[in-house]
């Protein structure tokens, strides 16, 4: 959990971060998108945290945050894409200066953005075997908080 933590810090650091140009445009509204979307994956690592420690079961909120995640899970591997194809446009701009950095720095933005795919499914994992699957029945059964 907490090397996710930190996958997610660094990358929403480094979505700032402009390859071809090696300078960190702020003010770019796009780039907050990454960041604002990881708050989603660490809501649910709070959430699997909080139900691993307390011996909870999942509730419709823990599923309603991790459907979402799966929608999340679609974004970091749009991002995945995106690094890929600006990795591999590498050879198009062989004419202009393209800094020094930009192979190392493109190759840690892609295996953090891989680590962390792979760290979200290990998550949902661990949630299916430390916490428990979603019992329908039983949500439906204690949805009425007025019984006992």
């Amino acid at each position: 959990m907490q090397l996710s933590i930190v996958t997610l810090v660094a990358l929403s650091v480094l979505n700032f971060y402009g390859l071809y140009t090696q300078t960190f445009p702020v003010f770019r509204p796009e780039n907050f998108a990454f960041p604002i979307i990881a708050l989603v994956h660490l809501v649910f690592l709070y959430v699997l945290w909080f139900k691993i420690t307390e011996y909870e079961d999942t509730d419709p909120q823990m599923r309603t945050i991790e459907y979402i995640l799966y929608a999340v899970v679609l974004v970091y591997l749009f991002y995945l894409a995106k690094t890929v194809y600006t990795l591999l446009s590498y050879t198009d701009f062989e004419n202009h200066v393209i800094p020094v950095s930009f192979l190392p720095m493109a190759l840690v933005i892609l295996v953090l953005q891989t680590f962390l795919i792979f760290m979200t499914v290990l998550a949902i994992g661990y949630r299916k075997k430390l916490v428990g699957d979603y019992n329908f029945d039983d949500i439906s059964r204690h949805i009425d908080s007025w019984e006992q």
